[in-house]
């Protein structure tokens, strides 16, 4: 079938053109970019207590920075890398937590999509599963959740021009856990001053 596209040694242009089509698809196009993730982090296994609930108690939880090369659709796969599995380091032999990131521990997703209106956020709960040595409520670690998403969102929108909507839904909120929906929120994130 070949041989009937090609006469002495040439290709027919539209079988070129589908052969250039092709290679186009599969070739690879993504950009790398080196980025700051901010994500909620449980201290279980330290001596250490760094978030404060609303009650003022101390919580062994944080929200901490750590840089990531990633490509994808921004500012949603920011978002959905909130999510990713973290193992903190250590030099101290005792220390043997394979987990720290709250939204792994617990079980939550977290995704985004890019909209006309702005980032549309969703938050989803409806797996919620607090392990015993996590000493959270489900409504300490949506605060921790959310607080790391909006940092992560502050540090992508300090170069840009344009203002960042951003709508922060709360799903799978069964009766048992419907006082969580009161978390859903709407920010707008300005310019940062680099871009102006």
């Amino acid at each position: 079938m070949i041989a009937s596209w090609v006469h002495d040694g040439v290709m027919k242009p539209p079988f070129f053109l589908l052969i250039a089509a092709l290679l186009c698809i599969n070739a690879p196009a993504s950009t790398i970019s080196v980025v700051p993730i901010f994500e909620p982090l449980s201290l279980q296994g330290t001596n250490v207590d760094e978030a404060v609930s609303d009650g003022g108690e101390s919580l062994q939880a944080c929200i901490a920075s750590r840089p990531m090369a990633m490509s994808g659709d921004f500012p949603e796969a920011l978002v959905e890398v909130i999510r990713s599995p973290h193992l903190l380091p250590s030099n101290n032999a005792n220390y043997k937590v394979q987990e720290a990131n709250l939204l792994v521990l617990c079980n939550f997703t977290i995704d985004a999509e890019m909209t006309p209106d702005g980032l549309d956020t969703r938050i989803d709960i409806s797996q919620l599963a607090i392990p015993p040595e996590v000493d959270l409520t489900a409504r300490q670690i949506l605060k921790l959740a959310i607080g790391a998403l909006r940092k992560t969102l502050e540090a992508y929108q300090l170069p840009l021009k344009k203002p960042l909507n951003v709508n922060i839904a709360i799903v799978g909120a069964d009766d048992a856990k419907s006082h969580l929906r009161d978390l859903a929120s709407r920010f707008t994130l300005a310019p940062g001053p680099a871009a102006q």
